[in-house]
């Protein structure tokens, strides 16, 4: 699966289910302060994550892992 498709499928997810607006949605965003994710939030994202692209994430994934751009690394790495 190509990164640009992650990203569109991720940033989609983001916008519908935790109202962030596409315009925040840049790759230096971050995580907890730019898109107000706290802790909960996190298990949501990950099971949708998970989900949506078929792959295991757990706690030391996301060591290191602040921005979006991170996140989409992330799971480009574990997809391919």
């Amino acid at each position: 699966m190509e990164k640009s498709t992650i990203i569109t499928k991720v940033n989609d997810f983001l916008v519908e289910e935790f109202e962030a607006e596409i315009e925040e949605l840049l790759p230096e965003a971050n995580l907890k302060e730019t898109l107000e994710l706290d802790s909960l939030d996190f298990v949501d994202l990950v099971v949708a994550v998970e989900s949506e692209f078929g792959v295991k994430l757990v706690a030391e994934d996301f060591m290191g892992v602040d921005t979006l751009d991170n996140f989409y690394t992330l799971i480009d790495t574990k997809i391919n």
